[in-house]
């Protein structure tokens, strides 16, 4: 069978500027949480790498950007560091960084590769988190100042904005389950932070539709369905909570302009509503995006408790519900998660039926793999696995396209191996092999697969 998608079809990738960029405090560049943890903690990054050793994107963009044509990409997206725009988090603008990111820009467009810029990408400049980060207001305020910022040093030439990448991420890792600085435990302060975004969101979408700059800007977010064990009522209802509190929590502001008022109950029974001001009802109205990023690596499995909550713990999302490790799952080992290619059409499927069909994206889809290099032969990698991932699930999208979804594109995570956080190095997922030691990249057997789906738009199933 051939599978050919809609004429235009964005094929291309992801990355951003904290895990491919380097050059972290060099070039006038402040530096952003990453920074900071690492120095405080640096055993907490695999084998002790840090933000300052990625795939130096600063000193090699053209090259990188000739492998993104090569590979015939149509589209990319990356981001915008606030902490190498303005240093200070507002105020001075870096001509250093105006200089990168326009060259970056307009190579990508001499290329034909239409530049997807994100604005914030967990890189949380170290100087507004001492102002408490999103917990601040004011830190919203500075915030919307820099996505202006960049509306009036870029936007005649980028046409596709976003303001936030996977918004739940900080919020789970630095505000609940501690993988991400500042290491907190505290949902009162989660749901304010989570909150907080939204309201800088809404406020960058706003600043951005009275510009009347002849684009469009949305949100990328990490969907995760829930799946209940079981039809049990329970379990049914344990899997709302989990879908509220991770996908509906930013979903339903993003395309609706309004919070799930069942979420609302539920934190205002327990005592956990973030403080509201005047006005932002009617911001958050203001917030609703033109189009949405899809990232989706894995389902959520959920089933009912099967014992009590302990009182005196932490107010958690777990109260109301247990990850269920169903038997028989396909799992990628390496990474730890399951891959189950359906659940990007059950997405699909949920927009089109529950959220008007809005125009969106498949921003990250992608496969983390431990040492790589032994499946390397005679100098490239032979990624098959990856393949076989990318095919399975670009089925499933063309399925929910051709069943009227308005998915306009599919980026894979990602271009080149980058380093992930506190993972560094630790899986790798791009299209393109990175040697640390020498930088050399060298096209994987699946970046030539992607090379020639993306010249087709589509390909022909092997079975």
């Amino acid at each position: 069978m051939k599978y050919v998608f809609p004429d235009n079809f964005w094929w291309g990738s992801a990355s951003s500027a904290p895990q491919t960029e380097g050059e972290t405090l060099s070039f006038g560049k402040s530096a952003t949480i990453w920074d900071q943890w690492f120095k405080e903690q640096p055993t907490r990054f695999h084998n002790g790498v840090g933000p300052a050793d990625t795939s130096t994107f600063y000193k090699n963009w053209k090259q990188d950007i000739a492998l993104l044509k090569e590979l015939n990409h149509n589209t990319f997206r990356t981001s915008i560091s606030w902490a190498r725009l303005i240093p200070e988090g507002r105020g001075a603008v870096n001509q250093e960084a105006v200089t990168f990111y326009n060259q970056v820009i307009d190579e990508l467009l001499a290329q034909g590769i239409k530049p997807f810029i994100n604005l914030f990408h967990f890189d949380m400049p170290m100087v507004m988190q001492k102002q408490g980060g999103w917990e601040n207001r004011d830190v919203v305020t500075a915030y919307a100042e820099f996505a202006n910022v960049c509306f009036e040093l870029f936007g005649d030439r980028v046409k596709h904005w976003f303001t936030f990448n996977e918004p739940v991420v900080p919020v789970e890792g630095g505000y609940l389950y501690d993988f991400h600085y500042p290491n907190v435990v505290d949902f009162k302060r989660a749901a304010t932070v989570a909150y907080h975004t939204m309201i800088a969101h809404s406020l960058a979408v706003k600043t951005y539709h009275e510009r009347n700059d002849g684009g469009e800007i949305g949100i990328i977010l990490n969907l995760t369905p829930s799946y209940p064990r079981s039809q049990n009522p329970a379990d049914v209802k344990a899997a709302n909570i989990a879908d509220l509190m991770f996908n509906r929590s930013f979903l339903d502001p993003a395309l609706r302009g309004e919070y799930p008022q069942e979420l609302v109950a539920l934190l205002k029974e327990h005592g956990q509503l973030p403080e509201c001001q005047p006005g932002d009802k009617e911001l958050l109205a203001a917030g609703v995006v033109d189009l949405l990023g899809i990232n989706y690596y894995q389902p959520r499995r959920i089933k009912c408790r099967d014992s009590l909550v302990n009182p005196d713990s932490p107010f958690m999302p777990e109260w109301f519900f247990e990850a269920y490790e169903m038997p028989g799952r396909k799992m990628n080992p390496y990474r730890g998660w399951e891959i189950y290619e359906q659940g990007i059409y059950d997405i699909l499927t949920n927009l089109r039926e529950n959220y008007g069909n809005p125009n969106c994206y498949i921003s990250e889809n992608g496969m983390g793999v431990e040492n790589e290099q032994r499946f390397d032969e005679n100098g490239q990698i032979q990624d098959d696995y990856r393949i076989d991932f990318v095919r399975d699930h670009l089925k499933w999208l063309h399925k929910g396209i051709s069943e009227g979804s308005n998915c306009l594109g599919y980026h894979m995570w990602t271009f080149i191996d980058n380093w992930s956080w506190c993972n560094a190095y630790k899986n790798r997922y791009g299209f393109v092999s990175l040697n640390l030691e020498t930088q050399q990249r060298t096209i994987k057997k699946s970046g030539e697969w992607y090379r020639a789906t993306a010249a087709e738009n589509g390909f022909n199933d092997r079975t």
